[in-house]
């Protein structure tokens, strides 16, 4: 079969061994002679594969007992109001970045009230903050770590003095960061950990102190801790495949995944900063490891660059309808084959 270079931002690639590890299990799950989609999620066997799940993200991040995760559904879309309805008591402090952190600030003003502390909006969200002031007396900071759509990532975190929350929707797993700094991480599973349908919410335990108002079950934290992710029925072939990518993260180690990213972006990057038919959209320091935004400066080449891309079987160039142009996700799994493929690609085009 060929070798097809899936650059997509998500639903996105994963490693070969998940994808096999979870065939096999459609096929028969843990010698049940039933499929993973079949049996009961409350049978011994999913929930071994659910505690697993929820224990590996706090081992990969470096994060002890006073740290619990758990799966949900709904996306990360279901966390911008999840959030607020938790802990807005008073007003929250936002990090405007892009239509991800955008959404979220929408949701949590229809429950209180939101302060924007900065925004790159005036650019095109082509840039990140810097130097913003993050008010103490909010009940909360927001930021979304990587704006799939416009090519940036927080390179660095604020030392924040009130409880930080963080979007890690689409870097997550991708670099080794100090995770403690954060109160609470989501991530819908799609961008960088496993299939869609499922989303992974790290908390503080802590955290859930400052949970004074009357919650529906289905929005309180505290219920969904408590169930172990099992007050309703949970996705369960998404978190078992989240789980096989987990495990090929712990097997493989941030460090080495780090060391990979750092190569891939700086590849692709080198060539659109030296090629002159293209040029790169986020400003330099700025640039996301994960989803490389670029343009033609002669945009009616484009369908010429998407055909040769077609011809070299890279899939998922096209950039987001909201802005244009290409993007390539160069999520954990991404192979630095493809990379290769894709620059070759661009140093060999001739309009």
């Amino acid at each position: 079969m060929k070798k097809i270079h899936n650059f997509s931002a998500g639903p996105a690639i994963l490693p070969s061994q998940a994808i096999q590890n979870s065939i096999e299990a459609l096929k028969n799950f843990e010698g049940t002679g039933l499929s993973l989609i079949e049996v009961s999620h409350r049978g011994k066997e999913f929930v071994e594969v659910m505690n697993n799940a929820r224990k590996l993200p706090l081992e990969i991040l470096g994060l002890g007992s006073d740290y619990e995760s758990i799966f949900l559904q709904g996306g990360a879309s279901l966390q911008f109001c999840m959030i607020p309805f938790n802990f807005l008591n008073s007003k929250a402090s936002y990090l405007k970045t892009g239509v991800w952190a955008s959404n979220a600030i929408k949701e949590a003003g229809l429950l209180g009230s939101t302060q924007v502390v900065a925004s790159s909006e005036d650019k095109n969200f082509s840039y990140i903050p810097k130097n913003y002031k993050i008010n103490e007396d909010s009940d909360y900071f927001h930021c979304t770590s990587n704006n799939t759509i416009y090519g940036t990532q927080m390179h660095s975190f604020p030392e924040c003095k009130i409880p930080m929350f963080c979007d890690m929707s689409s870097d997550i797993f991708s670099r080794k960061i100090d995770a403690s700094k954060f109160d609470l991480i989501y991530a819908g599973a799609q961008k960088n950990m496993g299939p869609a349908g499922t989303t992974l919410v790290i908390l503080k335990k802590s955290i859930l102190e400052k949970i004074t108002r009357k919650i529906p079950s289905m929005l309180d934290y505290r219920v969904h801790l408590s169930k172990e992710s099992m007050y309703n029925t949970p996705s369960v072939f998404a978190v078992y495949c989240s789980l096989q990518v987990l495990k090929w993260i712990k097997d493989k180690g941030i460090e080495k995944i780090e060391s990979d990213n750092r190569t891939k972006q700086q590849i692709l990057y080198n060539e659109i900063d030296n090629n002159e038919f293209f040029e790169g959209t986020a400003m330099v320091e700025d640039r996301s490891w994960m989803n490389v935004t670029f343009v033609l400066k002669n945009e009616k080449h484009t369908e010429k660059f998407m055909q040769l891309c077609k011809e070299a079987n890279i899939v998922g160039i096209k950039g987001h309808r909201s802005v244009g142009g290409f993007r390539a996700s160069l999520y954990n799994a991404l192979e630095i084959e493809s990379v290769n493929a894709l620059v070759e690609v661009m140093r060999n085009f001739k309009p």
